[in-house]
């Protein structure tokens, strides 16, 4: 049974790109657990994905053995993702441990996801090691950046250990600080069980891997368990710990992280955040656990070419194995067939949800554009909430529609406050408060509609702060606004798929925006297709794509012109004819256009 005072727990968090990944790969080849033959960068990330975007997307972790005044210690690792998007795996990950390395760029300085994970680990009651990383890098301003980190975050910058995770210096600072500012974890190795799950995957042979953190008892292979919020029991069939690969130990005890193999089929059958207990001795304290995942951006997938709706539904369910995080349902559309409603926690990882679809599941994928949830309040006095502007009811059984409100963390340089007002003003923001973060750096808070920022606003804002930039927001609730549906008429037919909920200010704009972009992207067919956007039953916009045009009098030169009238009516009538009959065929692009950038 391990001694408690020589385990640490901690995980690393940091904003997109300081370089968590990279330190945890020198962590790995410090401690030794990785030979320099083996070393690859980007260790921790399995995911080709993963590799090729250069982003962390699950949260994966490591135990590793290291030496410190004679004593050897067990660090266990868990190297989180940056992005927003991912906030909840990093949640997960602060939950199983007692310490936290915040990690900030000593070149670009405190970011917005930097303060959010920051203060999750703070609320967490973490104790936090201020990492100031890429001191290698010639523009590196260590000390200046751990005094903004000071005066932003509150963290003593006299204890922030200054590292690069390219070329190792500052690692024994690094360790040395791990050992001696993050507590060893509490609990009872003689007592009742109590272990969380904080993650789970799914293999094709085991079975569900669950991934635990031990905070009282011990378990050991061929111990009958309990999950006490599915309810069910299991028998543990394997027991192990990752270092980094998975490998078989005799038991887990109180403090350790790892994982066990109990002939669990599927991911339905285990509910991450689930307290383990023994059969035997069962616990009456559960674990707090996590609240579940909150999809907030949604849009329905339909097979492409090629691909049909039974094999894109088992693509789906294959994936949803390893990434529970994604919701699907059936849809129909006229347009596009029968097709599945996806929800996704932000637009990236709705672009990773497709890119894995198409490489692991062999489908191609037609996307809608992603739409945000609304509450409805009906005449009725009953609240409900649609995903898809397809389930509006009647708007004469309306009383409100509420869209989701997110609460926005801005960090911009100084000089460009102005056009980054001028941004959010356009975006229908409401500004809360601007902190001076130092002389260069200000840090704006705005309240803003989910439904304006989901698409290109971080793009935007990246282009007017020249790349300086970062947004953090978290979903506060629902605000009455003044919202109408916009339906868009192809060749006279409403295409569902392409109807959008927008504020009625701006659906003159965005209506001819759509149809401008639209008309690019439908070929032209042998009849004329017009293209309308409509409230209701009044059409607020119109553009036609003109029909391919033949002259079919050209070899009729000379003589009378009822020769030629002839020709041109026997042609309209064809026309007249094939309109009626013609199906008009929209590329994938089209239904992305609802987008709506400005070029």
């Amino acid at each position: 049974m391990p001694d408690l005072s020589l385990i640490r727990n901690f995980s690393i968090v940091a904003h997109i790109d300081h370089g968590k990944s990279t330190l945890a790969d020198r962590i790995l080849e410090y401690t030794g657990v990785v030979t320099k033959r083996e070393m690859r960068e980007q260790f921790l990330d399995d995911m080709d994905l993963e590799r090729e975007m250069g982003i962390t997307i699950k949260a994966n972790r490591a135990t590793c053995p290291y030496p410190y005044k004679g004593r050897t210690y067990m660090l266990n690792l868990i190297d989180t993702p940056g992005h927003v998007d991912f906030h909840y795996e990093v949640s997960r990950a602060l939950a199983a441990c007692e310490g936290v390395l915040v990690l900030v760029d000593a070149t670009q300085g405190v970011q917005a996801q930097t303060v959010a994970n920051a203060f999750a680990a703070i609320e967490a009651g973490l104790s936090i090691v201020l990492v100031i990383n890429k001191i290698d890098l010639p523009a590196a301003r260590p000390e200046d950046i751990a005094l903004e980190a000071e005066q932003v975050l509150g963290l003593d910058a006299s204890h922030a250990v200054f590292t690069s995770g390219k070329t190792g210096v500052g690692m024994d600072d690094l360790f040395k600080a791990i050992v001696e500012h993050i507590p060893p974890p509490n609990g009872d190795p003689q007592g009742a069980l109590r272990a969380l799950i904080y993650d789970a995957k799914s293999d094709i042979h085991r079975g569900v891997i669950c991934h635990t953190r031990v905070f009282d008892g011990t378990f050991k292979r061929g111990d009958k368990i309990d999950l006490m919020a599915a309810g069910r029991s299991f028998i543990i069939t394997e027991v192990g710990k990752f270092t980094p690969k998975p490998g078989a130990v005799e038991s887990l005890s109180a403090g350790e992280v790892g994982y066990f193999v109990a002939g669990i089929k599927t991911l339905v059958d285990v509910t991450i955040g689930d307290t383990l207990t023994l059969a035997s001795n069962p616990t009456d304290r559960p674990l707090p656990g996590y609240q579940p995942p909150q999809q907030m951006v949604f849009c329905d997938f339909y097979p492409g070419m090629g691909s049909t709706t039974d094999q894109l539904r088992e693509a789906m369910e294959k994936l949803w194995l390893n990434d529970s995080s994604y919701t699907y349902a059936t849809v129909g559309s006229d347009a596009l067939g029968i097709g599945f409603r996806c929800g996704f926690l932000g637009l990236l990882h709705m672009r990773i949800i497709q890119e894995r679809l198409e490489r692991e599941g062999n489908v191609t994928v037609v996307q809608t554009a992603p739409t945000v949830t609304y509450e409805i309040k009906l005449k009725d006095g009953t609240v409900t909430r649609i995903e898809s502007p397809s389930e509006l009811p009647d708007m004469s059984n309306i009383e409100e529609i509420r869209e989701p409100f997110v609460n926005a963390q801005l960090i911009i340089p100084a000089e460009c406050v102005g056009v980054v007002m001028q941004l959010s003003r356009e975006r229908r923001g409401r500004h809360i408060k601007t902190e001076y973060l130092s002389p260069t750096r200000v840090m704006m808070t705005y309240d803003l509609p989910l439904c304006e920022i989901i698409y290109d606003f971080y793009d935007k804002l990246k282009s007017c702060t020249k790349g300086y930039g970062t947004a953090d927001y978290h979903v506060r609730g629902y605000d009455p606004g003044d919202m109408v549906k916009m339906d868009i008429l192809v060749n006279g037919v409403p295409v569902d798929a392409l109807s959008v909920i927008v504020h009625r200010d701006k659906t003159l704009y965005r209506g001819r925006r759509l149809l401008e972009r639209l008309k690019k992207q439908i070929d032209r067919h042998q009849f004329e297709i017009p293209l309308q956007a409509a409230i209701g039953t009044k059409v607020i916009a119109r553009e036609t794509i003109k029909a391919f045009r033949k002259d079919v009098t050209a070899k009729c030169y000379g003589g009378d012109i009822t020769r030629k009238r002839k020709l041109l009516d026997k042609q309209k009538e064809g026309k007249k004819r094939m309109r009626t009959v013609g199906n008009v065929s929209i590329p994938q692009e089209a239904f992305m256009s609802i987008l709506d950038p400005d070029d």
